[in-house]
C-alpha cells in the first residue's frame, strides 16, 4: 500500500473547558476559608475588583454586581412530618474511650501534658532617658511597640538554648544539633545510634553519650526512640520506674489490648495496684513535642443554616458572613479606557473587566448551587432534622443530582468542604450521604450512620456481666428489623474505635 498525502474531513464532538468554566468548577469545591483566600488573590491581581465593604456608600454607577443576592433565597422547605419528638435531640456520636488503644499507638490523651518549659520574656529598655517621669510614656525615637511582642518559641529554639548550656565540647554540640534536626513533630528520634554514628562519622559512644545528655532536657521524654522509652524517661524523672512499672512499660501492648490479668501476672501486683499504675501512665505525655506543634486549626464555620420556620417546615439560608462580596468599579474602567491607552493596555483592561465579570457570576452561581443542594438535602433528610439520627435515610449523590437536575460530579463538588448547621449541631454535608442497609422485614432500608448509632447505643448499655459479642449485636439488630452481617458489624465497630467484646469484658472487670 502506497503512502501518499491526502486531505480528510472528520466530524466529532469534544468538550473544551474554557478558563472561565475551570474557574467556576474550582470555586464550587472550595471551602469558605479557601474561597476567601482565592478572592483576596483576585483582588490583588485585578484593579477593577473591589470589596463590597470597601465603600461605605458605593456609587450605583460604579457598581456592576455583587456576589450574592438575598432575593434568590428559596422558600422554606415544608415538612409532612409533625415535630412530635423535638425532645429527642441527636447527640453526635463521640469517639469511644480508646485511651488504652491510643496509648500503644503513641496517641495518649494529652489532658495532662508533661513538664514543659516556660520562657519568660523580659522587657528591656535600651534608653532610660526616653521614659517620661510624669506620664510614664516612651518618647525615645528608638522605641518600637513591635519589639515588646513575644513570639512563640519553637521546639528547636527551646532545645538549642538548653544545648548551648549543657554541651561541654564542640563534638557534643554538633551531635546534639544534628539530633535536634532529626526530631519529628512528636519529639522522637526514629534512627538508631549506630546509624547516626555512621552518618556523622563519630563513635557510637560519643553519640550515645550526647543522647543521654539531651534526653534529660525539658520537656521530659524528648529524644526518645519509641513510646516505651518516652514513658520510661518520664517515670524515671518522677522516680517511679520501679520493677513493677518497668514490667508494665515493657508490655505496654497488653495495656492496649486490655489484657489486665496478664499484666497483673507480669507486674506481680494486685488489681488495686494495677489501677494506680495505669492511671499514672495515662497522666504521662506520649508526644513531648506536641507542646510545640505548629498545626493551625481552622474553625469549622457553617456554610448553610437550617432552622424551623414559623410557618412549618424548615428555612434554609446561606451564611453570608462566609461569602466574599466583590464589586466591579465601572467608573474606574470608563476613566482608564478613555485616556488614550495603547493597544496592549486596552487589551489588558478589557481582560480585567472580563475576568471580573466572570468572577462575580461564578460566585453568584456557587451560592445558588450550594443553596439548591442544601435545600434538597433537607427535603430528603427531613426525618433526621425532625427526629434525630435514628431516622437518617439512605441517600446518594445520584438522588440529589436527579432531583435538582444537575450532574453527580457537581453535587460532589458542592458538598465537599461544606458544613450545615442546625439545632442538632454542625455537620459536613457529606454526613447526609449514607449507604443503604436492607430491612429484615422487607420495609424501608436503613442508613449506615443510623446503624452505627444503634451499635454504639447497644455497647454503651453493656454491663460487666452482659458484654455483647458481634453475633449477639447482629441478633439484636435483626430484632429491630435491620438485616446486617456480622462482618459488617465488626467493620462498623472498628471504624468507631470500639474494641472487641473480649477486650471490653476485661476492661469492665478491672474497672479502669
Amino acid at each position: 500500500m502506497a503512502l501518499t498525502p491526502r486531505l480528510e474531513l472528520r466530524q466529532g464532538q469534544s468538550l473544551v473547558m474554557t478558563p472561565q468554566l475551570q474557574q467556576a468548577i474550582k470555586l464550587l469545591q472550595l471551602s469558605n476559608i479557601d474561597l476567601t483566600s482565592y478572592v483576596d488573590e483576585e483582588l490583588e491581581r485585578n484593579p477593577l475588583l473591589e470589596r463590597a465593604d470597601s465603600q461605605s456608600d458605593p456609587d450605583p454607577q460604579s457598581v456592576a454586581a455583587s456576589s450574592t443576592r438575598q432575593e434568590d433565597a428559596p422558600e422554606p422547605v415544608t415538612s409532612d412530618r409533625t415535630l412530635k419528638d423535638d425532645a429527642t435531640a441527636f447527640e453526635r456520636a463521640d469517639t469511644f474511650d480508646t485511651g488504652m488503644n491510643n496509648l500503644y499507638d503513641s496517641d495518649l490523651g494529652s489532658d495532662t501534658a508533661g513538664l514543659n518549659g516556660h520562657n519568660t520574656d523580659s522587657f528591656q529598655v535600651s534608653n532610660w532617658s526616653g521614659i517620661s517621669s510624669t506620664g510614664g510614656s516612651f518618647t525615645g525615637s528608638e522605641f518600637s511597640l513591635e519589639a515588646t511582642l513575644s513570639n512563640e518559641t519553637s521546639m528547636r529554639d527551646h532545645l538549642e538554648e538548653q544545648l548551648s548550656v549543657a554541651a561541654t565540647s564542640t563534638t557534643q554540640r554538633l551531635i546534639g544539633t544534628y539530633l535536634i534536626d532529626l526530631l519529628d513533630d512528636s519529639g522522637y528520634v526514629r534512627l538508631g545510634v549506630d546509624e547516626i554514628a555512621e552518618r556523622l562519622g563519630a563513635s557510637v559512644e560519643e553519640v550515645q553519650g550526647t543522647l543521654d545528655l539531651i534526653q534529660a532536657f525539658d520537656p521530659t521524654g524528648i529524644f526518645a526512640r519509641d513510646l516505651k522509652e518516652c514513658l520510661a524517661l518520664q517515670l524515671m524523672e518522677k522516680d517511679r520506674y520501679d520493677p513493677a512499672m518497668q514490667a508494665l512499660i515493657e508490655n505496654i501492648e497488653l495495656f492496649a489490648k486490655r489484657d489486665y490479668p496478664k499484666l497483673m501476672q507480669l507486674c506481680q501486683v494486685d488489681n488495686e495496684d494495677l489501677q494506680d499504675m495505669l492511671a499514672e501512665v495515662q497522666r504521662l505525655q506520649p508526644k513531648p513535642g506536641a507542646a510545640f506543634g505548629t498545626l493551625v486549626v481552622q474553625p469549622m464555620v457553617p456554610d448553610v443554616y437550617i432552622r424551623e420556620s414559623s410557618q412549618g417546615g424548615w428555612a434554609i439560608e446561606l451564611n453570608t458572613e462566609t461569602l466574599p462580596r466583590v464589586l466591579i468599579n465601572q467608573r474606574y474602567y470608563a476613566e482608564v479606557n478613555t485616556n488614550g491607552l495603547s493597544k496592549d493596555d486596552k487589551g489588558y483592561i478589557s481582560e480585567c473587566l472580563q475576568n471580573a465579570n466572570w468572577l462575580v457570576k461564578s460566585l453568584e452561581q456557587r451560592a445558588r448551587t450550594i443553596l439548591k443542594v442544601a435545600t434538597e438535602i433537607v427535603r430528603q433528610q427531613d426525618g433526621f432534622f425532625a427526629y434525630g439520627i435514628t431516622h437518617l435515610a439512605p441517600l446518594n449523590l445520584k438522588a440529589i443530582a436527579e432531583a435538582i437536575e444537575m450532574h453527580e460530579s457537581t453535587v460532589s463538588r458542592v458538598t465537599s468542604n461544606k458544613f450545615l448547621a442546625c439545632s442538632r449541631g454542625v455537620f459536613p454535608m457529606k454526613f447526609f450521604f449514607n449507604s443503604a442497609i436492607a430491612s429484615a422485614d422487607g420495609g424501608e432500608s436503613h442508613a449506615a450512620e443510623s446503624v452505627r448509632h444503634r451499635i454504639r447505643g447497644l455497647i454503651n448499655k453493656e454491663t460487666a456481666s452482659s458484654v455483647l459479642s458481634d453475633d449477639r449485636i447482629v441478633d439484636k439488630l435483626r430484632d429491630d428489623g435491620i438485616d446486617i452481617a456480622r462482618r459488617t458489624v465488626a467493620k462498623y465497630r472498628e471504624s468507631m474505635h470500639i474494641p472487641s467484646s473480649v477486650q471490653r469484658r476485661r476492661e469492665k472487670n478491672v474497672h479502669i
